[in-house]
């Protein structure tokens, strides 16, 4: 049964296993919304980057009793263009189902915020597929704007009488 209140807190290294298999159930999920990163091929990968936000003080863990059931990662944007605000980007964050609905989502983004406030971010960024329209719909209640559309195109599909591109050049 999900707790009344979450208990959100940082994530510790013996936690990095569960919170990895809870990555890999995120990835799988998101390839239902058009996703094409691979969950079970990048779970070494996704266990070292989630180790970096541990190691950066950007990992929180929503726990039940001993149970993590939900986490949440996320940084300060590093990057070689200055900018008018620094950016707090969260990057993942996952509740298991059985979860979801009972403030730990909320609970986890809050806390989340609150460290990049603390941590000197005037505004906090994110990404959700445009077609996981349960999450927008979580985001755009807790505030976040649609700032920046993504559009991609299959390239496997062009054809010779494609002009569309002909035209533009």
């Amino acid at each position: 049964m999900p707790p009344e209140t979450p208990v959100v807190e940082p994530a510790t290294q013996a936690d990095l296993p569960a919170i990895t298999e809870l990555w890999v159930r995120l990835a799988r999920g998101q390839r239902t919304h058009g996703s094409s990163v691979r969950a079970e091929e990048n779970r070494e990968t996704m266990r070292e980057l989630l180790a970096g936000h541990l190691h950066t003080d950007g990992l929180l863990v929503a726990r039940d009793g001993n149970s993590i059931v939900g986490f949440v990662s996320f940084s300060l944007e590093r990057g070689t263009l200055a900018l008018d605000a620094t950016r707090g980007l969260i990057s993942n964050v996952y509740v298991e189902p059985a979860y979801r609905g009972h403030g730990v989502g909320t609970a986890l983004l809050k806390a989340a915020e609150d460290v990049l406030a603390d941590r000197g971010a005037a505004v906090a960024v994110l990404e959700v597929l445009s077609d996981n329209e349960d999450a927008r719909r979580f985001y755009r209640q807790r505030e976040y704007d649609t700032y920046r559309v993504s559009m991609r195109r299959s390239l496997a599909d062009r054809s010779e009488s494609d002009t569309h591109s002909k035209e533009d050049g």
